[in-house]
Parts: structure tokens; sequence; C-alpha cells
């Protein structure tokens, strides 16, 4: 009798240890969630929605876009980081949540190292300096030395506090030598529509975000962010040309999992990725809103692509120091 009961439990410890295998054979079997964690309207709103859609096509499987903003993306971050690690909660991020917020906040509710994995990343963008067109300046050296004529009068607004675009607009003051007050959104949308009304005088907004108002003639670009122009303003000049060779500024925007999803899951996601990323009509679709996609990164490679721009950051981190605890 012991014996036919050691040989029960053998055979029912086999089945439970083949279940989550078999579960990941059949990954996606239900609709999966995808976290943005900024409010609607925004880059990453927009390319995670772009995202979604073709994930939803790729694996035959409804994916559900949840907005989660708040607290720089942290909150939306750790939603994911604590999910349960199957595959069917997923994160679309921009580079900030995963490598910003740990160095400028010593207190996280999530660790991105630990608990989070990047799948992919989609695209990576430079920023656009956009000023209202009150502001009487129309190049990087006129907007400085106007600057320093009103010392404290200028707002410059952000996605949020400790983004990319906070970090850039901090990085222009300090090497520029000038003063502007910081003015945090809940998200880029906010922020470019308070810009366009007037109530603040510049910001450092994502290539896509700010080309339909620049073209739109709402706001005036005055320098790039990136250490190279982009073919869709290829007259205006970097901000690195325009007197402050070391600047440059760019953010990603990404899919990330919680760390311990099944490795035959991260495959599938990561081959429709890949598939999406090759396909003509999704490449040109985030194209014409600004949003250039990579090609397709091995894992390895997206390991040392966000290795190396998190070293970068690091870098500047410490030279604005700058902590937001």
């Amino acid at each position: 009798m012991r014996k036919n009961w050691a040989l029960i439990w053998l055979a029912l410890a086999a089945i439970l240890a083949a279940a989550p295998a078999a579960r990941a054979a059949d990954y996606p079997s239900r609709p999966i969630r995808l976290i943005v964690p900024y409010v609607a309207g925004g880059p990453t709103d927009v390319l995670g929605r772009y995202f979604a859609d073709y994930l939803s096509r790729d694996l035959k499987q409804t994916v559900v876009v949840e907005n989660k903003a708040g607290a720089q993306g942290a909150i939306g971050a750790e939603a994911v980081a604590h999910a349960e690690p199957d595959g069917y909660t997923l994160l679309f991020t921009a580079s900030s949540v995963i490598e910003l917020n740990p160095m400028l906040y010593k207190k996280l509710a999530y660790d991105p190292d630990r608990e989070l994995r990047v799948l992919a990343v989609v695209t990576n963008l430079p920023s656009i300096m956009v000023v209202h067109p009150t502001v009487p300046a129309k190049t990087v050296a006129e907007f400085v030395a106007y600057a320093k004529q009103n010392p404290g009068k200028l707002n410059f607004g952000s996605a949020g506090t400790g983004g990319v675009g906070h970090l850039s607009g901090e990085m222009f003051k300090q090497m520029a030598g000038i003063e502007m007050t910081h003015v945090p959104y809940k998200g880029a949308g906010p922020a470019l529509a308070d810009l366009i009304a007037g109530h603040i005088q510049v910001t450092f907004e994502t290539l896509g975000t700010a080309l339909p108002p620049i073209k739109a003639g709402l706001v005036r670009p005055l320098g790039v962010t990136s250490a190279e122009r982009v073919p869709d303003l290829p007259d205006l000049p970097t901000i690195a040309e325009s007197g402050y060779p070391d600047y440059r500024a760019t953010v990603w925007y990404g899919a990330v999992a919680p760390a311990g999803v099944p490795a035959q899951v991260v495959q599938r996601i990561r081959a429709s990725i890949d598939r999406a990323l090759g396909d003509e009509a999704f490449r040109e679709k985030l194209t014409k809103v600004g949003f250039p996609p990579l090609k397709p990164l091995s894992e390895d490679e997206t390991k040392a692509f966000v290795d190396a721009d998190r070293a970068r950051w690091s870098g500047i981190v410490k030279t604005l120091n700058i902590s937001l605890d």
C-alpha cells in the first residue's frame, strides 16, 4: 500500500512539474494585459497601442492596453514587476522607468534589475527643444541670451519629475548657465498642451510628440537633443552643434515583462516583436508618427543596448547631483 501511495505521489509531482511547460506551450490562451505607465495621449501610450494592435493580430489573442500612470511610471512598473510571471501582464514603457527611477529614488517599490526583464527595444528617439511662439528666440543661442536677460521668468515642462524630458532640461540649464523653473506633468500630452496654450515657455519633447505641433506652427523648434540631426527636420541643428558639444539625450521605448516569465513564453513574445520590427506596414506606421523603429535586436544586443544607455545616464545624474527622495 505504501508503495502504491509513493507511486501516486511521484506521478502527481510529475504532472505538476509539467503543468507550467504545458501552459507555456499554449501561450497565449487568454487576453494579455499591456500596462502603459503614463496617461493616454502621450508618446508611450501611442506606441503602446500600435504595439498592442500588432501583437494582438500576430498572436491571435486580445491585448488590452491599461494606462496606469503616476510616480514617474513607478506605479505601472510596480504592477508588472509584482504580477504573475506568466506572460499575461506586460509593460510598454519609456527607458526612464527602467534606468532613471532607480538612480533618482532611494526608495522604489520595484527593482528593475531583479524583477523586470526588457524583452525588446522598439525605438530610440531624440527630443526636440521647442518653445512657445511668444518666446523671441529662433536659435538655441538666442534662447540662452533671452533666458539670461529674464532670469527666473521661464518655465519648462516635462512628462514628469525624473523623466528624460526633465533631465534634458536640467542638463541644458546647467550647461547654458541659465535659470528655468521645472513644471512636471502627468505625461507628455498635458505638458505639450500647456506649452501650446502658453502656460509654459519651453519643453524637450520626443520627436514623435513634437512633430505635429511643429508642422502646424503651434510651437517653434530650436534644437535636437541627439548627436545627429533628424531626417524629419534636416535644417534644425542639434544642441551639441549649437554651442554645447557634450549635450546629448535620447529616450528608448520598449516591451518589458516580469523577470520570472518562462523562457518559452519569452521566446514567443520576442518572436512576435521581431516580426513587427520586420514588418514594413508596422515600420511605416511608426515612422509616420515620428517613431522610427529599430531593427530587431538579439537578447544579448538588447541587454548591451540598455546597459550602455544606463551607464551614460548614470554619469549625467551624478553630474547634475539630482535625487528625488
